[in-house]
Order: C-alpha cells, then sequence, then structure tokens
C-alpha cells in the first residue's frame, strides 16, 4: 500500500504513514493494515518492539480521512462510517493493552486519528514541531478513539478544557496534559530508531530524552480548573461569560464555533470517565455511541461541510445556544444489539 510501509526491520516491527502531501492522514485502509501488522507480530519471537513513524515535517498524523466518511453519510449511507470506527477503535484498543513496547515518534500535526495510534502506546515521543489536538468539536463529532481516556486523565479539568476547544497543545503542554512521555530532538530521531532496530531496547529513549521547551498549560492549570469545574456546558459558559481576563474571553469565543451538542456531549463524557475502574474499553464504549448515531443524529455531516468540504466556516448546528440534557442523554445512549464489540472485525 502507497499509503503505508510496513516492514521488518531486525529487531523492530516497523509502521511508517507515507501520505505527507495529505498530513498522512488516516484512511480506512491504512487502520486495518496496521491492526494485521501488529496482531501477525503480538508472537512473533523476532519483533521486540513496535516503531510507530511517519514521512513529512508537518505531520505524524493530521486525523481520520473525514472526508471519506463525508459523502457516504452525506449519501445517507451511515453503514460504512459506523464500521470505520468500530474497526479504527478495537486497532486504538490493541495499541493502548499491547504486551510489547509501542513506540510513537509525532513530530508536527498528530489530532484525531493520529492521537488514537500515537498515544495509547508504552513510549509516546514529540519533538520541537510537534502540535497535539482533539478537535473533533469543531466539526461535530467528539473526541475519540480513546481520547476521552486521554482527556479524562489530564491534570484537574484540563481535558474539558482541550476537548471541548480543541486547543493545539507543544511538546511541554502535551507532556503536560499526559498525551507523552517524552521530549527528544527530532534530529536525534533516526540514531534511536536505528537503535531500536538493532537492540529492540526502548531504555535508548530514557538515556535521550531532555526537557521540552516552556508550554503555556501549567500556568493556565488554576484558572481551568475555576472555569471548567461546571458539570454541563451551560455551566462552563457561564462562568467563562463573568470571569474577567483574555483567557476566559478567548476561550469563550472558541467555543462559540463549536458544535453545542458535541461540547455538552464531551463533557458528560469525561464526567462519566473519572473514577476507579474505568479505561480504554469504557472509553470506546461511550464514543461508540455517540459516533454512530454522528451523522444521522448529531452534526458531523455539516460540521465536515463546513470545515473541510466548503469551507464557510459557517456551520449551521441543531443547537445555537443550550443543549438539553435530553439531547446528551439521546447520544450517549446504550446501542442495544448495536453496541461495540471490540472482539469483532466489522
Amino acid at each position: 500500500m502507497s499509503d503505508i510501509n510496513i516492514r521488518k526491520t531486525g529487531r523492530a516491527g516497523r509502521i511508517t504513514l507515507t501520505r505527507p502531501k495529505a498530513l498522512n492522514a488516516l484512511s480506512y485502509d491504512m487502520c486495518l493494515a496496521i491492526e494485521d501488522a501488529v496482531d501477525k507480530w503480538r508472537d512473533d519471537p523476532e519483533v521486540a518492539v513496535i516503531v510507530l513513524d511517519a514521512e513529512g515535517e508537518k505531520a505524524f498524523c493530521a486525523g481520520g480521512d473525514v472526508a471519506q466518511l463525508y459523502q457516504t453519510g452525506k449519501d445517507g449511507d451511515y453503514g460504512f462510517a459506523r464500521r470505520f470506527w468500530a474497526d479504527e477503535y478495537r486497532l486504538n484498543n490493541k495499541l493502548h493493552s499491547y504486551p510489547k513496547p509501542v513506540i510513537s515518534f509525532m513530530q508536527g500535526f498528530t489530532m484525531g486519528g493520529g492521537v488514537g495510534i500515537g498515544c495509547h502506546g508504552s513510549h509516546r515521543v514529540v519533538g520541537e514541531s510537534s502540535k497535539v489536538a482533539m478537535p473533533e468539536c469543531g466539526i461535530g463529532l467528539v473526541p475519540d478513539v480513546g481520547g476521552t481516556l486521554l482527556l479524562a486523565q489530564a491534570p484537574g479539568r484540563m481535558g474539558e478544557y482541550l476537548g471541548t476547544t480543541g486547543a493545539r497543545m507543544g511538546p511541554a503542554d502535551v507532556l503536560h496534559a499526559g498525551f507523552a512521555d517524552y521530549f527528544i530532538p527530532e534530529a536525534d530521531w533516526p540514531s534511536l530508531i536505528a537503535q531500536l532496530e538493532a537492540n529492540g531496547d526502548p531504555f535508548v529513549l530514557d538515556k535521550a530524552a531532555t526537557p521540552a521547551p516552556s508550554g503555556n498549560l501549567a500556568d493556565l492549570q488554576s484558572e481551568v480548573d475555576q472555569l471548567f469545574a461546571g458539570e454541563t456546558l451551560k455551566e462552563v459558559t457561564d462562568a467563562l461569560a463573568k470571569a474577567e481576563g483574555d483567557f476566559a474571553a478567548d476561550t469563550l469565543k472558541t467555543l462559540r464555533h463549536g458544535s453545542p451538542l458535541s461540547m455538552a456531549c464531551t463533557i458528560e463524557m469525561l464526567r462519566n470517565l473519572r473514577g476507579p475502574g474505568i479505561g480504554m474499553v469504557p472509553a470506546l464504549q461511550q464514543e461508540y455511541r455517540f459516533t454512530y448515531r454522528a451523522m444521522e443524529s448529531g452534526d458531523f455531516v455539516e460540521g465536515v461541510r463546513a470545515a473541510i468540504i466548503d469551507k464557510d466556516r459557517s456551520p449551521q448546528w441543531q443547537h445555537q445556544g443550550d443543549v438539553p440534557q435530553a439531547d446528551v442523554e439521546a447520544m450517549l445512549g446504550p446501542l442495544g444489539d448495536n453496541e461495540l464489540k471490540l472482539e469483532e472485525n466489522t
């Protein structure tokens, strides 16, 4: 497949995304190819580690190929997207629970589906150019691919802020939020990958890691915790409207552009994921309840149209203000026989 290069090199199973002109956007076929590889390597004694990287300077993976999903949804075919999401989430879960080290090198943009393949492994590396975000609320979706688990585990209420605004994190911010483990200068990556291929020992990353350039999130943490303490989107926007300062004003302005239904559901989903015994499987199952309904009942088709297809940046969301709790519950309620089954290939 020209979009991805999968091979074994020394002790490493190598997966390289090769769509740099498309910012290495993740297609359905690429997901299935990655899953096939990690399945084969699970019990392969020659493979000690898996290394995920990508060609090009601009992006590790800027997200899923949503244009591919848009057309089927616009035509009234919801089955393709539901199959895509179910199979993608199965891959995310396998990477999260993989018995061997999974090492990702994430330069440039890592967003959406890129977070799903890059941020659930055991060793996650960022560099100077790294920009990580979960911007799904801007296209009428919710943070998915296991992103709600990462957001729920972020310090304080940082997850609500990142999930609703889609704010981009530089390398220090990525480390603060818990989406990565190491900052290593990108010039060092080729030699580290060569060492991983030679000996299959991820300890080389510990020796190569250095402090990241300063970021913003750590300094904003207390303000974010205060402003996003509300249990609902309305409580959050009310707090932002009453607060003084540029950060609150800029954040409120950003929230005015996102899908109210998506943002309200995101806040509800993160609340549901906090507590003992909560993990990746409940996160993915909850995300799938939303994405299963996203085309038929949510704002996804309109959001993609406005942002990517027509690019008029003027989506007509279902809700123009407050979102009734009943609408949130309708998007996140059980799916019965259609619940996500992570053990099945659809």
